[in-house]
């Protein structure tokens, strides 16, 4: 059974930092691309961060210097540091797998390409 497991959210004041985690099991890991997403209150699911299989990286540009995305194969999880938060940033934070494995080392998928999710973990900024 394929299950994407988050953790790491909470409560933090603005400016602060948080470690989002995502622990994959069931699947060959080092196949699949993996994505960062978060959906806010009355707003549409946006991607936050997506790194490929074999380790590019890529952001919502609005977000770039602020958060990293990173991925550690041997313990099949998915990281995502978030620094300097703003209340904005309040949302639940969802990860998300798509396998890419045909595609190469580099390839990073299209959205609507993420079929495996996790159940989500809520990140709330105060001011």
């Amino acid at each position: 059974q394929v299950q994407l497991v988050e953790a790491g959210g909470g409560l933090v004041q603005a400016g602060g930092s948080l470690r989002l985690s995502c622990v994959a099991s069931g699947l060959t890991f080092t196949r699949y691309a993996l994505a960062w997403f978060r959906q806010a209150p009355g707003k549409q699911r946006e991607l936050v961060a997506v790194i490929s299989s074999g380790g590019i990286t890529s952001y919502a540009d609005s977000l770039k210097g602020r958060f990293t995305i990173s991925r550690d194969n041997a313990k099949n999880t998915l990281y995502l540091q978030m620094n300097s938060l703003k209340p904005e940033d309040t949302a639940v934070y969802y990860c998300a797998a798509a396998w890419t494995y045909s595609r190469g080392l580099s390839y990073v998928p299209r959205q609507n390409e993420y079929d495996l999710w996790g159940q989500g973990t809520q990140v709330t900024v105060s001011s």
